[in-house]
């Protein structure tokens, strides 16, 4: 991103509280965070970002809150420090937003991601949850590295070596965890999806949570460690 001076993002933000809002969200967007990316010039939006979530400012909550997510997901020890104040206004916002998501699932697991980027966890909350709506992960086995799709969607509950959507590869099953013995946050995410009623997004934590077995080599292992692997 290019520097941007403080006047300049105050000139952008003001622009939000009329009919153009949309593409001005889109400029934001586009500025700030480039096809996903943070830079550190996005952390400079936070205070504008904080003020427009809690109507302090022109500007749609909703908005504020996701791209203020992204941002707050990118966040090393020095930008959690500076921008706390900011964080603890933006948390309970996207706490009521996500309370208020409805039935859709993508919506519902981008704003837990915003939850848990504002309280400070910093794996799960960069986008590793958007695999439960697309119902599958692609990551590569602890051992042999083959590379595997997990799948637990409407095409079934299997880890698969190749591309199954156009080929017929080996699969194998996926083994999904006990919710009785999932550890403190992946149990805290299963029980916010059940209380939500996303009984999808429930199924696919457990399978997250849960262990795969390699078509190629059968060896058994965490998909979440995978799934964080493939981060790096």
């Amino acid at each position: 991103m290019t520097a941007r001076p403080s006047d300049d993002l105050a000139a952008a933000f003001a622009r939000l509280g009329g009919e153009d809002d949309g593409q001005v969200w889109i400029d934001l967007w586009d500025d700030l965070c480039h096809q996903g990316s943070v830079y550190s010039d996005s952390f400079l939006a936070l205070p504008y970002l904080a003020a427009a979530a809690d109507g302090r400012a022109p500007g749609e909550p909703h908005e504020a809150v996701e791209l203020a997510g992204l941002i707050a997901s990118a966040a090393d020890e020095e930008h959690s420090a500076r921008y706390a104040g900011e964080l603890a206004v933006l948390l309970p916002v996207a706490g009521r937003l996500l309370d208020a998501a409805g039935e859709d699932a993508v919506v519902f697991v981008d704003l837990l991601q915003c939850v848990l980027a504002f309280e400070g966890e910093r794996v799960w909350s960069a986008g590793l949850l958007e695999g439960l709506y697309q119902q599958e992960y692609e990551i590569e086995c602890p051992k042999c590295a083959s590379e595997l799709f997990i799948a637990f969607g409407d095409r079934g509950t299997f880890a698969s070596a190749g591309d199954y959507v156009t080929t017929d590869p080996p699969t194998a099953p996926l083994l999904p965890a006990d919710p009785a013995d999932l550890a403190p946050l992946p149990a805290r995410l299963h029980r916010t999806a059940a209380q939500a009623g996303h009984a999808d997004i429930e199924r696919g934590l457990l399978h997250l949570f849960g262990r795969a077995t390699c078509p190629d080599c059968d060896d058994v292992f965490p998909v979440s460690e995978q799934v964080e692997a493939a981060r790096i």
